[in-house]
């Protein structure tokens, strides 16, 4: 348990404060869930609608943006879940979030031919240093994934 080795006053805060952030942390698990439940359901409504529009452009577009916003949702909430388990928020987990939120953007941008050089570049830019953090934070990971 956490905060158990603080004795007193202190620790009893302490505890109370880690007791108070791992129900924030579960509500928002459970708020993730829902928002993940819906932006599932929105996949499906897309997908029918694509398949009854085939030849529009835009129908296959918005499935498209559907499909991978759901894959930035399951990234997040593995954040949170990770957060629960370590009390800790993981830099190898965060800088896949990320990554999965830059690649979303650039597949959408490419997709929809609406991206210029100059915003390809430097999303590739932020890519590579992201993809850099990752691979930084696998090789400097800590002795134990315990907190204490």
């Amino acid at each position: 348990m956490r905060f158990a080795h603080i004795r007193g006053i202190k620790g009893q805060v302490m505890r109370s404060y880690g007791t108070i952030i791992d129900v924030i942390i579960v509500f928002l698990i459970l708020v993730m869930l829902i928002t993940l439940g819906v932006a599932f359901l929105g996949v499906l409504f897309d997908l029918y609608d694509a398949l009854k529009n085939l030849r529009h452009e835009f129908a296959i577009q918005t499935l498209v943006s559907s499909i991978l916003s759901v894959f930035v949702l399951i990234e997040l909430f593995r954040t949170f879940t990770d957060y629960l388990e370590f009390h800790r928020i993981r830099m190898r987990v965060i800088s896949e979030v990320a990554i999965v939120f830059i690649l979303r953007d650039i597949f959408m941008g490419l997709y929809s031919h609406s991206m210029d050089w100059r915003d390809i570049l430097a999303l590739g830019f932020l890519l590579a240093v992201l993809v850099g953090a990752r691979i930084a934070a696998i090789y400097f990971t800590p002795l134990s994934d315990s907190p204490e």
